[in-house]
């Protein structure tokens, strides 16, 4: 299964728009580029494997384990990346504003739904980031 991560860069904050093929996924928050420092930056525009995780702090979430210079880039909710990121994704249903979002838990229940069904089905995730046209 592809994924298709599409981002806007604002000062503030990173926002996007997430596709399965065609299909419109939920909207996405990040924090603002800034050179892939990491605590402070969004990850790199790139091709990512997208794996299912367990922890405390997060309970089921999605990881990619192979982002360059960075480790523990997650996939989970949020509604403000300033906030509440650190280099990780969080899927929103609405953007309000850069880097803030609504709703953020119900669009990553799906997205953990849909990726951990594709991956039970023994297919591979794969997310490719990309600036948006």
């Amino acid at each position: 299964m592809k994924l298709l991560l599409t981002r806007t860069y604002y000062p503030r904050g990173t926002n996007g728009t997430l596709y399965a093929g065609e299909q419109v996924l939920c909207r996405t928050i990040e924090l603002p580029w800034r050179k892939n420092e990491s605590g402070i930056s969004c990850i790199p525009e790139g091709k990512y494997e997208v794996v299912l995780r367990h922890s405390k702090q997060h309970g089921e979430h999605l990881y990619l384990p192979d982002v360059e210079s960075r480790s523990l880039i997650l996939i989970h909710p949020a509604n403000n990346a300033l906030k509440e990121l650190r280099g990780c994704i969080a899927p929103v249903t609405t953007h309000t504003g850069e880097g803030t979002g609504t709703e953020s838990r119900k669009p990553f229940e799906r997205l953990v739904d849909l990726v951990g069904a594709a991956l039970t089905s023994g297919e591979t995730v794969i997310l490719e980031i990309v600036k948006a046209i």
